[in-house]
Formats: C-alpha cells, sequence, structure tokens
C-alpha cells in the first residue's frame, strides 16, 4: 500500500489557516480601534454635559441672587408704601380736626326757625335734632378708622352720611368712607365714594382731597393715564389747594 505524502497535507493546511489568523488579527485591531473611538466619544459627551450642568447651575444661582435682589426691592418698596400711606392719612387727620375745629357750630330748631322761616326751621331740626349725638357718631367712626378696622369704619362712616345726609360732617364721612374702603384694597367702591364727595359736595374742603385719593387708585390699577387725568383736573379746578400743590408735584409742573 502506498502512503500519501504528509507534508503537503500539512503545508495546505498552513496556507488555510494564515488568512484566518490574519482576519483575526485584523479584526481585534478594528475593534479595538472602535472602542478607542466610542471612548472619545462618550468622554466628549460626558464632558459636554458637564460643561452644560455647570453652566445651568451657574444660571440658576445668578437667577437665585436676581430673585433675592427682586424681593428685597419689593419689600423695601411695599414699606415706603405703607409708610407714605400712613404718613397722608396721618396728614388727612389732622387736616379734619382743624376743619372741624374751624366750622360753626350747627344752630338750633329755634334759631333756624327765626331766621328762615318754618319750612327751613323743619329742615334744620332735623339736620341737627341732636348735634352732640351726631359728633359721637362721627368721632365713634373716626376712631375706628385710626385702629386700623377698616371694615367697621367703612360700614360706620356709610350709616352716618346714611343718617346725616345734611350734617356739614357729611362730606368728612363720606372721605372717609372712601378712605376705609382703599386701606381694604377694595379701589372700586373706593373710587364710588370719593365721587360722591366731588359731585355731592364739589365746593367742599374734602372734594379736591378726594380725586387725590381717586388717582392713588388709578395709579394702583395700573391705568397711569387715567390717574394723570385726575390730577390735571386737581389743579384746574381747585388750584389753591394742598391737593393741587401735591397733584403739581406728581406730575413734575
Amino acid at each position: 500500500m502506498l502512503r500519501r505524502p504528509v507534508l503537503p497535507a500539512v503545508l495546505l493546511c498552513t496556507l488555510l489557516a494564515a488568512p484566518a489568523a490574519r482576519a483575526g488579527l485584523f479584526d481585534d485591531g478594528e475593534a479595538r480601534q472602535q472602542v478607542i473611538e466610542l471612548k472619545k466619544q462618550t468622554e466628549e459627551k460626558l464632558d459636554t454635559q458637564a460643561k452644560g450642568q455647570l453652566e445651568l447651575a451657574t444660571q440658576i444661582m445668578g437667577l437665585r441672587e436676581e430673585l433675592a435682589r427682586l424681593r428685597g426691592q419689593l419689600e423695601t418698596l411695599n414699606y415706603e408704601n405703607e409708610q407714605a400711606k400712613k404718613r397722608q392719612q396721618d396728614l388727612y387727620l389732622d387736616l379734619d380736626g382743624r376743619l372741624r375745629k374751624l366750622e360753626p357750630a350747627a344752630p338750633g330748631a329755634a334759631t333756624a326757625g327765626a331766621s328762615e322761616g318754618a319750612g327751613a326751621a323743619t329742615g334744620s331740626a332735623t339736620r341737627s335734632a341732636d348735634p352732640v349725638a351726631e359728633s359721637k357718631a362721627y368721632e365713634s367712626a373716626l376712631s375706628l378708622f385710626k385702629a386700623a378696622k377698616y371694615k367697621e369704619a367703612a360700614s360706620a362712616f356709610e350709616s352716618f352720611v346714611a343718617e346725616h345726609p345734611d350734617s356739614d360732617m357729611a362730606p368728612n364721612a363720606q372721605f372717609w368712607l372712601g378712605n376705609s374702603w382703599y386701606a381694604q384694597h377694595q379701589c372700586k367702591q373706593a373710587i364710588d365714594a370719593q365721587l360722591v364727595v366731588t359731585t355731592r359736595w364739589p365746593d367742599s374742603a374734602r372734594a379736591p382731597d378726594a380725586m387725590i385719593a381717586i388717582a392713588n387708585c388709578q395709579r394702583d390699577w395700573g391705568n397711569v393715564a387715567a390717574a394723570k387725568r385726575t390730577l390735571g383736573n386737581i389743579i384746574e379746578k381747585y388750584p389753591n389747594s394742598q391737593a393741587a400743590a401735591q397733584a403739581k408735584q406728581r406730575l413734575g409742573k
């Protein structure tokens, strides 16, 4: 029996295995390169994300600082606004007391009857039937306002005007009714109340003050144009009043 040569067979196997080995070596190198590229891309993404997060954190910190600053400014403005309102109310209260001291005492029914006739006497008696009780009612309402009991004060002033519509103190009571509403941040009711002062008692010393109160409400509502018109009307209608001087100051005149 003849034996086949062994060497050619071994050589053949070697030749066949060489490309596979080379292919395996090539595949490993390519895989490593891909891993390196992937790692590089991942690091770049992470670096970008880290930078983005850092920038976001910086922006958030800046916004927080800005918010704190604005909150501080708002608190300061609110405090200054409340102090200005208090000074204005104190001024009005002082003026109210001075005006009442200058007002003449209400005549009695008998005196009115002698000077104006029976018909006028009846009207005056109705208006001044009990001037002491009338004064007490007004003082009671004003005391509620001074005590910052604005809801109760509004009710008291409203009752006073309804019960004493012809009283010398009625314009004042109506004015303080408007201020009581304003102190409760009820600008619509405040404006309505002050309009009664300006239309029913336009010659009263309270009329220009009522218009200032109306301008304040219009300003608080953000209606700057209307507030300016009201201030201009004060200057036109009551040029010699303290309210006109205040209106000129606000308008920069």
